[in-house]
């Protein structure tokens, strides 16, 4: 019966060395939580037996129990690195049209090709979307979805107005080339260039060359444009005319000049601007200059850069200027945490002993902080998993030595004559 007994303490032992290497080896992997064996002693007894007689058969793993302590937070460069200060872990969903929901305390999220963030699996974080306002109403695990940040913002509206107020020297000479040729510096004076916008929300370059004309009590200028590498007319006419009198006030043209339909370089669509150089633009003594340049087209905003709250806001920025907010983080906790099935990769799954997820948001009543540009690590504890792994080794030691000695005895038993 002792070989028995001493056969249950090897196991046990054994049991123990393999949880704390298994620990021992997620020292680095964030997310992890440690386990601990916990060990029940055997008793063979019934009514009719002295108590006092009673002698143990060993002891048996009652369970291999997680530890769902803070595990150490450390700041990282990514605003969607994220970590609970406290209670909860991130609901995740493995595939997009899938009904399975996982859980997981690792925040190193990322964004894949299709603008999903995920985690290192490719699971879709989870989050309650925001209403137009940026309000957040959702709640409960049915109403959340997996967080998409979008490319771009806002309608695009093609230029259809430029205003240019400059000023023009009175001391430019007519230049020495007749024609004029864009690619010829000598052919005109100045150039100034303008952003003018597509119907697709497109950046074209509006390139304004000012060539004199005449000099004197009356002062003659041509304008020729070009959006990108295309010429644009007004009229069938290559340039625009503006006159000067002799105070050196413009006063032709008095009112926008509207250009010829044009299609802009990769646009399919016509589109048509209209030039106006108002009253102020005028011819004096000082340099070349554009005081004031304005268009009314605007271009569709870019993506640049997400941020989270430590409530779990989600909002996102343009290259527009426009901010939205897209939802607030989901967290989710549990009755019982330790009865949460381990799926690996610091991911877990309910089951019946850990009770159904409860779904709540970041700083509110059972639910931690959430910190953006931070991981947490593993909670395993050096040194005291290595003095765990000592106690565990002389354990084994002495329910084999006690093993030995049965053998012992058994021995010496077989051996009387």
């Amino acid at each position: 019966m002792s070989f028995y007994t001493s056969l249950t303490g090897l196991q046990a032992a054994q049991t123990d060395l393999g949880v704390i290497s298994h620990n021992l080896a997620n020292v680095s992997t964030n997310g992890f939580k440690k386990s601990r064996s916990e060990f029940a002693d055997v008793i063979a007894s019934s009514v009719s037996r002295n108590p006092t007689s009673a002698i143990g058969s060993g002891t048996v793993v009652k369970a291999n129990r997680q530890q769902f302590s803070q595990g150490n937070l450390v700041q990282s460069q990514s605003s969607l690195d994220l970590a609970i200060s406290g209670d909860g872990f991130f609901a995740v969903k493995p595939k997009l049209d899938g009904e399975t929901i996982n859980y997981t305390r690792n925040g190193a999220f990322l964004v894949d090709a299709d603008r999903y963030v995920v985690d290192g699996q490719g699971a879709h974080l989870l989050a309650y979307p925001a209403d137009g306002s940026g309000a957040v109403v959702a709640a409960g695990m049915s109403s959340a979805a997996p967080l998409r940040l979008p490319a771009t913002s806002g309608t695009p509206v093609p230029t259809a107005n430029v205003a240019l107020q400059a000023n023009l020297p009175a001391g430019a000479s007519v230049p020495a080339v007749a024609t004029f040729d864009r690619f010829n510096p000598a052919s005109f004076n100045q150039s100034t260039q303008t952003t003018i916008y597509d119907a697709e929300g497109n950046a074209q370059t509006m390139t304004n060359y000012f060539r004199r004309d005449t000099v004197g009590a009356t002062s003659n200028w041509s304008v020729f444009t070009y959006v990108g590498n295309s010429q644009i007319t007004a009229g069938g006419n290559p340039s625009i005319t503006l006159t000067f009198d002799a105070t050196g006030a413009l006063t032709a043209p008095t009112t926008p000049t509207t250009f010829d339909p044009f299609i802009p370089a990769g646009s399919p669509n016509n589109q048509v601007v209209a030039l106006d150089f108002g009253t102020s633009t005028r011819q004096t003594s000082a340099p070349f200059d554009i005081a004031q340049r304005t268009q009314d087209g605007e271009a569709v905003g870019q993506l640049q850069g997400v941020t989270i709250n430590s409530e779990g806001l989600i909002s996102v920025s343009f290259s527009n200027g426009e901010a939205r907010t897209l939802g607030k983080v989901l967290l989710a906790n549990f009755s019982n945490p330790t009865g949460l099935r381990q799926l690996g990769n610091s991911t877990w799954a309910s089951t019946g002993l850990s009770g159904t997820a409860i779904t709540g948001e970041a700083g509110s009543s059972g639910f931690g902080n959430l910190l953006a540009g931070t991981i947490e690590r593993s909670n395993v504890d050096i040194t005291e998993e290595l003095v765990g792994l000592i106690a565990a080794q002389r354990s084994f030691q002495a329910n084999a030595k006690a093993l030995e000695t049965d053998n012992q005895i058994s021995q010496t038993i077989f051996n009387i004559r």
